[in-house]
């Protein structure tokens, strides 16, 4: 008889422990709080989304992608994708108008259209393009030769 006792007085505990939680939850849950307008703000913002689905030929969409228009000259390509890199050299990229580099770039590439495919395809610890995958062939050579004052 201990047995069913002591199962019937669990059973009560873990009801009674139940009811309270909910009793309480609900007393918690039912006390609302004024929220002044400067607090009100800052919880929309902690709980806005984070980004937002833009379809192609939505105006929000041309600021995702890299919408090319035209030709880019070979600064536009250096400052955009390049710069982060050729500006200080970072991981051996050969510096902005450091010709004495960019002369033994060019010499262990063994011609410019070497050079300029190495760019197109990668080399080292640089990704293809330099990360421009909608640069034309023309504009990355543009970006060298504005870089490295080098000619095709």
């Amino acid at each position: 008889m201990a047995n069913v006792n002591g199962k019937y007085a669990l059973r009560a505990a873990v009801l009674f422990l139940g009811v309270l939680g909910g009793v309480i939850g609900g007393q918690a849950m039912a006390a609302s709080v004024e929220v002044d307008k400067v607090t009100r703000k800052e919880i929309a913002e902690r709980i806005a989304p984070v980004g937002e689905v833009c379809l192609i030929g939505q105006p929000c969409a041309n600021a995702v992608l890299d919408v090319v228009t035209g030709p880019r000259s070979g600064e536009d390509i250096y400052g955009r994708y390049c710069t982060a890199c050729h500006n200080i050299g970072v991981l051996g990229a050969p510096k902005i108008n450091d010709k004495a580099v960019w002369d033994q770039k060019l010499a262990a590439a063994g011609s410019y259209k070497q050079l300029l495919t190495n760019a197109i395809k990668g080399i080292g610890a640089m990704p293809a393009k330099g990360t421009c995958m909608n640069c034309s062939d023309e504009e990355i050579s543009d970006a060298i030769q504005y870089m490295s004052g080098l000619e095709p």
